[in-house]
């Protein structure tokens, strides 16, 4: 069987903001597959957020190259890009301008020339599934932070991107939206979509990735799955990153399969004790 390209490649990236010599990037390599879901953790200044800014073309490498879908981002227009790789940013503000809450959801699509009854049709989804119904008509900036942020998300669910990039998609919501939040991405996964997300909340990542990048000094320092990753105490330790209460814990107990989250750890309990 023929292997599939990846949906995004990124070959020995490195990265420095204008004319200066000190490097953001220094030299990152990796593939993306259609499909993974992918956490990025790392202490801030780390090179999360630059990293994936150069998977849209928002970024240009210094050196090396990133490949979407085989098209090389130096030399394909942001808006192409954009049909493919669409990216919620950690502040929504950064990313909301129209007048309306329906003109900035349609924004998008029609950029991209979308039928006129396809525009309306993901538009309407994207504001049912985001819980902004009865806002079409509001300004933007008369909403609360947290519908801001999920009105930024809308923006780029419209669109029905392959991949969809969240920095910090659960800031401004609560415990509630955040669960909602996650199952939408799990289910927008299991129907094939690529989602990368950029967290500082480690259990968050555990519970719900299925693989981990770990950004240190612009360099990438772990790549996998999340056990495997967990397990490297001494180099997480150069991140400051802990790993979760409920994986040290089952792990300090001798499970064969440390838990990822709480129901997890429940489940192999059973198992283990033949509950």
């Amino acid at each position: 069987m023929e292997k599939l390209l990846p949906i995004i490649k990124v070959e020995d990236l490195k990265f420095a903001y204008g004319k200066s010599e000190v490097l953001v990037l220094k030299g990152i390599s990796l593939e993306i597959n259609q499909g993974d879901f992918i956490a990025i953790l790392g202490q801030n200044g780390s090179g999360k957020s630059t990293l994936v800014r150069h998977f849209n073309g928002l970024l240009q490498p210094t050196s090396g190259r990133v490949l979407i879908k085989g098209m090389n981002t130096r030399s394909t227009p942001v808006s192409k890009l954009a049909a493919t790789v669409g990216y919620v940013f950690q502040n929504p503000d950064h990313q909301i301008f129209c007048a309306s809450v329906w003109e900035e959801i349609t924004f998008g699509p029609k950029n991209l020339g979308l039928p006129k009854d396809t525009i309306e049709a993901n538009a309407k989804e994207a504001i049912k599934i985001m819980e902004l119904e009865g806002k079409e008509q509001r300004h933007p900036h008369s909403l609360s932070r947290g519908e801001r942020q999920r009105l930024a998300i809308a923006t780029v669910l419209a669109i029905k991107p392959d991949v969809i990039i969240l920095d910090e998609p659960t800031g401004g919501q609560d415990k509630s939206r955040t669960e909602k939040l996650m199952k939408l991405l799990q289910e927008l996964n299991a129907k094939g979509h690529t989602i990368i997300i950029i967290t500082h909340d480690i259990e968050l990542a555990a519970e719900y990735a299925k693989r981990i990048l770990v950004t240190f000094d612009g360099t990438l320092l772990l790549d996998g799955d999340p056990r495997a990753v967990f397990l490297e105490k001494e180099k997480l330790h150069q991140t400051f990153l802990k790993v979760p209460d409920i994986f040290a814990f089952s792990f300090g107990l001798g499970m064969a399969r440390p838990a990822l989250s709480p129901e997890e750890f429940v489940e192999e309990f059973k198992r283990s004790t033949g509950a």
